[in-house]
């Protein structure tokens, strides 16, 4: 027909999606997601993403050790996890296809670089035959695409060498996914252009293979069963949102804490994956006063965050699970000198350097009770990318009020994922404001460093060079009251018993308890979690409850000291499971604590738990 368009095929409107972006990890996946997430944080959608590294820093390319990937799950409805099954894989190379064809649903749709697929790349995946000649694919819906070519083609004439012009392919599959969706690229265009400002030259290159994969989605005859999708816009609660990551929301939380306790924050670090990003994120917010300091390894950054607290500023230190194995004996010195400080634990598999790019919750044991002699504090854990904020502010909150230090378990899935965060009114997080002590003693009488608050066994904090107020701390155990070197048995007994009475009172402070979901009087099956774990332990309750089954779901900001309110809590249910990525470290510090019957519900793969797996395993529990 004369003056007709390109033909737009209808588009079905579903309620969620997963998509998943898969190639080397020199072929810019996180780039890519990173976009696509906000695109879609843009249009309005809920969304819950899962970046995966690979551990490698640098494997041979087109190998399935090098593969890296992106994965979100975006919808109309609440999303709490980056979803169980991928709907869309985009494989830009035979390995990205063969590592990731086992997450992708059956009847989903797999989106290949065809040019990718030569005897050589096929070989380096470890596939003798070509996967899409010998039948293996047809489960799935296939869409193959010369992509390095078309990206060739949409980016010649712009002063790229071959290998700069391939680099851009990502922006192609990208420009691809965006129609598929009808996300916006307007906002990808505005970061290409900060990203590569002074070369404007790459600005051009990707801006015209995003554009090109855009047009190819418009004008391809797609076969009848590739459809494009429609995702409309989730019912949020109003406010002003921002996409956010753990490692953002913490260093942001971190510095908020600060200010609320009216103290400076220095950070003291030492680069291990997944927590090296924490330094990166409080780096940038010099100008807040942020002051950060990369150590010459763990030992020295946890000592350094201790001499911060000592004079009068809030210290932080970040690490994983074999860093903090190396801070424990200064860990211990800030117990025994009691002064503030937060330790971030961003957990990874282990043991030893275990897993270094996945995610686990295997240092709850290490966090509370891995140190020599009786060395209690707190503990607390933060749920979700966004949760990190509040939980940052909470440990400063613990750290300045009963001086003691705080460690914060996040994990490698939550340094990472990313979601919609509604950006709060800092008004509606009360004050801590910090009263150093500054009175000096009467005449004929001297500073007791270790006379206590009546309330909060918290001892008086004290800025060097106060006058008056000199006084000793350190590891060795000291005098309960003038700070003085004690071998006194009775003494030590005192300080001991004093110590563990004050980490104890911190649970005092804790607002009540109240279930995620199921009924607050009780019922067949309670499930406890812990840190990352909200997000598939809650899909998983909430689709048992309209199945009409009688499930709670209880989270645990606060690891140690547990809630006061706990114990009555656990009571009123007949069974009660607890769902945690380790061998079951919760569940046993239940058992030990309530003596409840907890049945432990784990998983150790490196990777979250599915909803899926989740809900069929609580199920199967309730029917023993």
């Amino acid at each position: 027909m004369e003056g007709s368009g390109p033909i737009v095929p209808s588009r079905r409107e579903v309620e969620s999606a997963v998509v998943r972006f898969a190639g080397d990890s020199g072929d810019g996946m996180q780039v890519t997601g990173s976009q696509f997430t906000l695109a879609t944080a843009l249009a309005g959608n809920d969304l819950a993403t899962f970046p995966d590294f690979p551990a490698e820093i640098r494997a041979p390319v087109g190998t399935t050790f090098g593969v890296s990937a992106f994965q979100i799950q975006f919808g109309a409805r609440e999303v709490r996890t980056a979803g169980d099954e991928v709907e869309v894989l985009v494989a830009m190379n035979p390995a990205a296809l063969k590592v990731n064809l086992a997450e992708v649903r059956r009847g989903g749709l797999i989106i290949l670089d065809s040019d990718a697929f030569t005897k050589r790349n096929l070989t380096k995946a470890g596939y003798e035959v070509d996967p899409r000649a010998d039948g293996s694919l047809e489960p799935w819906r296939l869409l193959e695409i010369d992509m390095t070519q078309q990206t060739e083609r949409a980016v010649a004439g712009l002063g790229l060498s071959k290998k700069e012009a391939h680099r851009c392919k990502n922006f192609w599959a990208l420009g691809l996914v965006y129609w598929l969706f009808a996300r916006e690229r307007q906002a990808t265009v505005d970061w290409l252009e900060k990203r590569f400002g002074k070369r404007p030259e790459l600005v051009a290159a990707n801006r015209a293979a995003l554009d090109a994969g855009h047009a190819w989605g418009e004008t391809a005859e797609l076969p009848s069963e590739i459809s494009a999708w429609s995702v409309p816009s989730a019912r949020l609660a109003p406010g002003v949102y921002r996409n956010v990551t753990g490692s953002q929301a913490l260093s942001w939380g971190l510095l908020a804490g600060a200010q609320k306790a009216g103290l400076g924050l220095t950070f003291c670090g030492y680069p291990i994956t997944p927590a090296s990003v924490l330094l990166h994120s409080l780096a940038s917010l010099k100008s807040f006063g942020v002051v950060t300091f990369q150590a010459e390894d763990e030992i020295a950054a946890i000592c350094a965050a201790i001499g911060a607290g000592y004079a009068g500023s809030l210290g932080v230190t970040a690490s994983s699970g074999p860093g903090v194995a190396l801070k424990t004996e200064a860990l211990g010195l800030a117990i025994a000198a009691e002064l503030p400080l937060i330790v971030v634990n961003a957990q990874r598999g282990g043991p030893s350097t275990g897993l270094p790019t996945k995610t686990e919750q295997s240092d709850l044991f290490q966090a509370v009770w891995g140190r020599n002699g009786d060395a209690p504090l707190a503990v607390i854990s933060a749920r979700s990318a966004a949760d990190c904020f509040e939980v940052a502010i909470e440990a400063a909150r613990i750290a300045t009020t009963w001086m003691t230090p705080v460690i914060l378990l996040t994990d490698g899935y939550l340094q990472n994922a990313s979601e919609p965060w509604r950006v709060p009114n800092m008004a509606d997080f009360a004050d801590f404001p910090v009263q150093f002590h500054t009175q000096a003693p009467a005449e004929g009488e001297s500073f007791q460093p270790y006379g206590r608050d009546p309330d909060s066994l918290a001892r008086a904090w004290v800025r060097p060079g106060t006058p008056g107020l000199e006084h000793r701390i350190g590891g060795l155990e000291r005098d309960a009251l003038s700070g003085n070197i004690s071998y006194d048995p009775d003494n030590h007994q005192v300080m001991t018993e004093t110590r563990a009475a004050k980490i104890a009172r911190i649970a005092k402070s804790y607002p009540p308890l109240a279930l995620e979901r199921g009924p607050e009087e009780g019922g067949d099956l309670l499930v406890v979690g812990w840190g990352s774990t909200w997000g598939p332990i809650g899909r998983a309750v909430s689709n048992m409850n309209e199945a009409g089954l009688a499930v709670g779901h209880l989270h645990l900001r606060h690891i140690w000291p547990l809630p006061e309110d706990l114990g009555d809590v656990l009571k009123r249910w007949r069974r009660v499971a607890v769902a945690e990525m380790n061998g079951g470290q919760l569940a046993t510090l239940l058992r030990a604590t309530y003596l409840v019957d907890a049945v432990p519900v784990t998983k150790v793969s490196g990777r979250p738990f599915k909803v899926a797996e989740l809900e069929a395993r609580l199920t199967a529990l309730m029917k023993d």
